[in-house]
């Protein structure tokens, strides 16, 4: 059997110098092949907002969402942690209400870990959830959730003060228990030395290379998106522009007679046929 990735096989990365490799995943088709490319967790981001559902944040994101999308995934999935978002005010309000979403995620979803966003302000919210036997990723640096607030989708922590904010929230992240940390769009020097202060391992997007490993949006690997993508999404294959072709393939062969042919048909005996009236 296919020994599942967790929590310690983050710790041993981090130990040990070995990459971790991550990448979203959304539905069960998709979870299927991700797991088995070897990639070692998959997170359900809430970024299914924009590459799912059509939405231009991921704030409209509910958690009724993000259990539907998880289930799909951990039912796709036998080597790779499924770690779950955690959607905007799903931990906000109140301590109780955090850790019944955070429950529900692993419970309901079949998750193995929760991701949220925040530093400092979310420490005790992230240390009750571990208390709880709820594993924890930070975020840190561009957040998502909070792009309104930041005025936009920046690079995070290149004046002293905010790289100063981003090294007391990592320290406060780890200090309430995460296993590992998100670091998007942050300097490459910044990201470095995170990487090297920390003992938690670092998930890098739009970070650089050094750290403990890399997370994509699989939608922006594959080139599933016409349009210019981010400036730290690689893209490995142009998927968008293949299914197209399929896609119009098949009108014109439906439209052309092509599609169905004999192959694609069943028969019945003729003599059978004569006696239908």
């Amino acid at each position: 059997m296919t020994q599942k990735v967790t929590t310690a096989y983050f710790r041993e990365a981090k130990k040990t110098g070995k990459r971790i490799t991550m990448l979203t995943a959304y539905d069960y088709p998709m979870a299927r092949m991700v797991d088995e490319a070897g990639i070692d967790a998959i997170l359900v981001g809430d970024s299914l907002g924009n590459a799912v559902l059509g939405y231009e944040s991921t704030i409209p994101v509910t958690m009724d969402d993000m259990v539907h999308h998880i289930k799909a995934v951990t039912r796709g999935v036998k080597r790779a942690m499924v770690i779950g978002d955690m959607p905007f005010l799903s931990y906000h309000v109140s301590r109780e209400e955090s850790l019944r979403n955070a429950g529900r995620i692993l419970q309901e979803g079949g998750a193995a870990a929760v991701k949220l966003e925040g530093g400092r302000e979310v420490a005790g919210t992230v240390r009750a959830m571990v208390a709880a036997g709820i594993p924890v990723m930070g975020h840190l640096g561009l957040t998502p959730q909070s792009i309104h607030q930041m005025g936009g989708y920046k690079v995070q922590g290149r004046d002293e003060a905010a790289a100063q904010k981003l090294l007391d929230d990592a320290r406060a992240l780890q200090e309430a228990g995460v296993f590992a940390i998100v670091l998007e769009c942050v300097p490459v020097p910044l990201a470095r030395l995170l990487t090297e202060t920390l003992e938690v391992a670092t998930i890098g997007i739009g970070a650089g290379p050094h750290c403990t490993g890399q997370v994509l949006v699989t939608h922006d690997l594959l080139g599933m998106f016409m349009g210019k993508s981010p400036k730290f999404a690689k893209r490995y294959a142009n998927l968008h522009q293949e299914i197209i072709r399929a896609l119009t393939t098949y009108r014109e062969e439906v439209l052309g007679g092509a599609f169905p042919g004999p192959e694609h048909g069943f028969d019945m005996p003729e003599e059978m046929l004569e006696k239908l009236y």
